[in-house]
């Protein structure tokens, strides 16, 4: 166990100290928005944990939270941010990380591939005010970051977490919160408390009585069989393709359930790791939210009225493919957090689910084709509706009318071309989410992900390929009634080729993204940045949140290292 330790309000950048130490020194990083936490308000900084994960398989970090007291009342704190900050050196995948506080999962990410020599850096910092009633306590605080030391891998990732709380003040007020925040999770307390599905993960939960509101959000990523879920095949065309391609289709529901009813799904943003397919592509900047995943909001207080019984309610998680057993290959981590907002009588909160309409399952279809020259074509599609609606009685007599409707669509189009050589992705999840409140937003989500790969091998041995990738990632987010609305449009696209060889794997790649966000505080940030070759050749930063420029925060880097761990769709495995 490690105590959390104050340190100085001011922390230098990471990536300046170490630039101005190791001038050669990678620095990797996701295109993403600075937080909006108020930059000018007092700062108290404090270490939560430092850990290098070297073999760590089943061995998590686990320390004890306390609070910090010198930044005003503990829990009326105006903002709170994580900063991540990771070096590496040598040969490694990338690992999937999970930051686990109070048995809730608060922040999933993964690590950039290292290179040789003078290895990386990178330093993420994210904004977990929402869990400001966990911040608010001691508890524990663990950090799982499965690593494995063996022949041919041997980078160690040294890590530090600082925690930086922004006391509040007449012109930052205390952040919007929660009453309680209710984990649907595996509940230990030495591991990250996501689970694997299949098979579906079940809890039972006991809500307050006075219970007014219930907002979820939900964590998944597939990994194993599952990491390229975008490019299984449907598998009636199995028999049409090589053997060893993964089956049960690209399409995947996340579910949320309350006592077996569908309460709402998400269609899931398809996070592509440092080494997915071609690690050379991710080099400085990774994929969009491979450090940062994002997450997906359920208005679940259409079910109040019976969750306020005082009896316990299973909630439950999965997800579903569209093939007619609607299961899924392995494997997908999951977790949930239930944000509850409580009446101040504390008398039962009544009501009646007055509408309610969701299918189990989405609406599936599949088509496909099989040519002469062997080529196979398949299309795959989704939509999904659902409408709830409730009178919600407060144990003080206000009354709630709520309307939770989700209205989604899919499509996958799959290309195996010439004897499977090429292979070309092209799909496109969206949809509208939105929950009203006596006919007042409070959960919107509009969303984009298009998503193209074509991955083209140059010849049957396989060890030589080319990718090129077209990713977008189009939001208009309303979490919950507690946070900003915010619109995100990103959209990157990444070219990359990778050679096997026992004398060690070549490759090249170029990466550019046009980021943008603004939000409803009218805080505004947008980037172009773009590389090639490990180097960064143009990088602009704008709006009210955008950094001060850096002198020379990108130095041109000689092209070098440029191996690494790849991993491809389809079951194909790479040698170590």
């Amino acid at each position: 166990m490690q105590l959390p330790k104050i340190i100085p309000l001011v922390l230098f950048a990471a990536t300046h100290f170490w630039l101005g130490c190791k001038a050669a020194v990678l620095v990797d990083f996701q295109v993403a928005n600075p937080p909006p936490v108020p930059r000018n308000a007092k700062q108290c900084t404090i270490q939560i944990l430092q850990r290098d994960f070297a073999f760590s398989f089943g061995s998590a970090e686990v320390v004890e939270f306390q609070p910090p007291t010198d930044c005003g009342p503990v829990g009326s704190w105006a903002g709170i941010t994580l900063n991540f900050t990771v070096t590496s050196n040598g040969t490694q995948f990338d690992r999937l990380g999970i930051f686990t506080f109070q048995n809730v999962e608060i922040w999933r990410t993964s690590t950039p591939e290292p290179t040789q020599g003078d290895g990386i850096i990178w330093t993420y910092i994210k904004d977990v005010t929402r869990y400001t009633p966990l911040f608010a306590k001691p508890g524990t605080f663990i950090l799982q970051l499965d690593n494995l030391i063996q022949p041919g891998l041997d980078g160690i990732y040294s890590t530090v977490l600082h925690a930086t709380f922004f006391a509040s003040s007449p012109a930052h007020p205390p952040a919007k919160k929660a009453d309680l925040l209710v984990p649907l999770s595996n509940l230990l307390n030495n591991t990250g408390n996501d689970v694997s599905v299949p098979p579906t993960f079940s809890i039972n939960v006991t809500l307050p009585q006075n219970t007014v509101k219930v907002f979820a959000e939900l964590y998944a990523s597939g990994n194993g069989n599952e990491e390229f879920w975008y490019f299984n095949t449907a598998n009636q065309f199995l028999p049409d393709l090589p053997n060893g391609f993964l089956g049960q289709g690209p399409f995947r529901e996340v579910r949320l359930l309350v006592d077996g009813r569908v309460a709402g799904t998400a269609y899931p943003y398809a996070t592509i790791f440092t080494g997915g397919i071609v690690p050379t592509a991710w080099r400085p900047i990774t994929s969009y939210g491979a450090l940062d995943l994002p997450t997906y909001f359920v208005d679940v207080t259409p079910f109040v009225p019976i969750l306020t019984d005082g009896k316990a309610h299973n909630f439950s998680l999965d997800v579903t493919s569209a093939e007619a057993d609607h299961t899924i290959l392995q494997n997908w981590f999951l977790s949930g957090v239930l944000q509850v907002f409580t009446d101040p009588s504390s008398k039962p909160t009544t009501g009646k689910i007055t509408t309610y309409s969701a299918d189990p399952f989405s609406q599936t279809n599949t088509v496909g084709s099989v040519g002469a020259n062997g080529d196979v074509n398949i299309t795959v599609s989704a939509s999904r509706k659902i409408h709830i609606e409730s009178t919600i009685i407060s144990g003080s007599g206000q009354l709630n009318h709520v309307v939770f409707t989700q209205d989604l669509q899919y499509k996958n189009v799959q290309n195996f071309l010439q004897n499977t050589l090429i292979q070309n992705v092209l799909q496109t999840s969206s949809g509208t989410v939105l929950s009203t409140h006596n006919g007042v937003p409070v959960v919107v989500d509009t969303f984009s992900y298009p998503l193209g790969i074509n991955l083209t091998n140059f010849d049957a041995s396989g060890d030589s390929f080319k990718a090129t990738f077209d990713h977008s990632y189009n939001r208009d987010l309303l979490p919950l009634p507690t946070t900003l609305r915010s619109q995100i449009a990103e959209r990157q696209t990444a070219t990359g080729f990778f050679l096997i060889s026992a004398n060690g794997n070549t490759g090249n790649g170029t990466n550019s993204n046009v980021f943008s966000y603004a939000d409803s505080a009218g805080n505004t940030y947008q980037r172009t940045v773009d590389a090639v070759l490990n180097n960064i050749t143009f990088d602009k930063q704008t709006g009210s949140l955008a950094p001060l420029p850096a002198p020379h925060q990108f130095p041109v880097l000689p092209f070098q290292d440029a191996s690494g761990k790849a991993r491809l769709p389809n079951g194909r495995r790479v040698p170590n």
